[in-house]
């Protein structure tokens, strides 16, 4: 069923355009509408006969997942928006607040299903069950499996955090719907009436729980998060792939929305080679990104002289000892000045984003590290941040 609906959509394996993959949303927002004020009208039929606030509630909540697809629906359709002068990066943000938006609803679901039940404890009422009530709560069950499912599918296809979290949504409507439905019986059998409320407030703490979550994830990407790692180690393989590049630094990711991501980085290229060739290199690179991954990238060239033989040794010393030292430490723009009785050797520091030492205990270490391959080499060290969350090897 999933597979048919997918293929409704034109060209749906180019997941990374952004019309294909407003599409995608508006499909899901659509098949989430359909259904839910469908699962809403039938569970208000089932309260008001068995006389069961947690079923009327678990309508209510129903319509409200139908107002979160309308919120997706929306979000996936700004979000689709081309960019213009107030903004150049484009508008597909929108779909992170749509995502928020749909978090928070599932919180304030929560807190008022566990408002009701704990009302329900305190003045229980006698509920009755009919077939006709137990088959419509049966059926919302096994239909909020499929959307659960559904959601995670093309959440996942298009690497959605939108759709994921109505997925969870979705699960979490299960949870209820079978907590509504195991209470029922059992008041039913058992006569205990409170127990509809005390399930309701288990299912409500739950969601509530999973709503706070989702919250914190989908504010992430809004606040600026380190890059995908997967994505970061792509960006490195596919530059180290070229020509003359010697190494990679200083990259830093900036995510606009999904298939909106600016990159920036430096290259370190031989300085010997004619400028021009190592121009052209970088063009095709920056092309490549932008045609075959949707990446805007823009590179900075860095000379590094090969030439001078005692620089590259220095070099690959330091390398060394530094990796023995802390292998989460890494450096670039290593250059040497020579003088008459001593030789600076400067270079770039950098530590992880999260790096908690002592940073001046660390220069003099480091220092110690470039004084003990030559007694006359004055270290100058500047510590710099890692921007991409993972350090690069030269």
């Amino acid at each position: 069923m999933i597979r048919l609906l997918i293929k409704l959509i034109k060209n749906n394996e180019n997941v990374k355009d952004p019309s294909v993959r407003s599409a995608y949303g508006r499909l899901a927002g659509i098949v989430g509408i359909v259904c839910n004020v469908l699962l809403f009208a039938g569970k208000l039929i089932a309260g008001l006969i068995s006389g069961s606030i947690a079923i009327l509630a678990d309508a209510i909540n129903s319509i409200s997942d139908a107002a979160s697809n309308i919120v997706a629906l929306l979000g996936f359709k700004l979000a689709s928006m081309p960019p213009d002068a107030k903004h150049p990066y484009g508008y597909a943000r929108y779909e992170y607040l749509a995502g928020l938006i749909v978090s928070i609803i599932i919180v304030a679901v929560g807190l008022s299903l566990g408002k009701e039940s704990i009302l329900k404890i305190i003045y229980p009422e006698t509920t009755s069950m009919s077939i006709l009530t137990i088959v419509i709560l049966v059926v919302s069950i096994l239909v909020k499996l499929w959307m659960s499912h559904f959601y995670k599918v093309l959440g996942k296809k298009i690497d959605s955090d939108t759709l994921i979290a109505t997925g969870t949504d979705s699960r979490n409507d299960i949870l209820s719907t079978g907590a509504v439905l195991l209470s029922l019986v059992l008041s039913h059998y058992t006569g205990i009436v409170y127990i509809d409320g005390i399930m309701g407030v288990l299912v409500a703490a739950f969601i509530i729980y999973s709503g706070i979550g989702l919250i914190r994830e989908t504010l992430s990407p809004i606040l600026g998060e380190s890059p995908d790692p997967e994505l970061v180690t792509q960006i490195e393989q596919k530059v180290m792939g070229y020509e003359h590049v010697l190494g990679i630094h200083d990259l830093m990711v900036h995510d606009y929305g999904p298939g909106h991501q600016f990159a920036s980085l430096h290259i370190e290229m031989p300085a010997e080679i004619d400028p021009l060739m190592s121009h052209d290199i970088i063009d095709q690179i920056e092309n490549d990104f932008f045609v075959n991954d949707h990446i805007h990238v823009s590179i900075h060239y860095d000379p590094i002289v090969t030439s001078d033989s005692s620089v590259a040794e220095t070099r690959e010393k330091l390398k060394s000892q530094l990796e023995a030292y802390d292998n989460t430490l890494r450096f670039h723009d290593f250059r040497m000045v020579p003088g008459d009785t001593h030789t600076n050797v400067l270079f770039d520091l950098v530590i992880p984003a999260r790096y908690q030492n002592d940073k001046e205990k660390l220069l003099k270490e480091v220092g110690g590290l470039v004084r003990g391959i030559d007694s006359k080499f004055i270290p100058k060290i500047k510590i710099e941040h890692s921007f991409s969350g993972e350090e690069t090897h030269e």
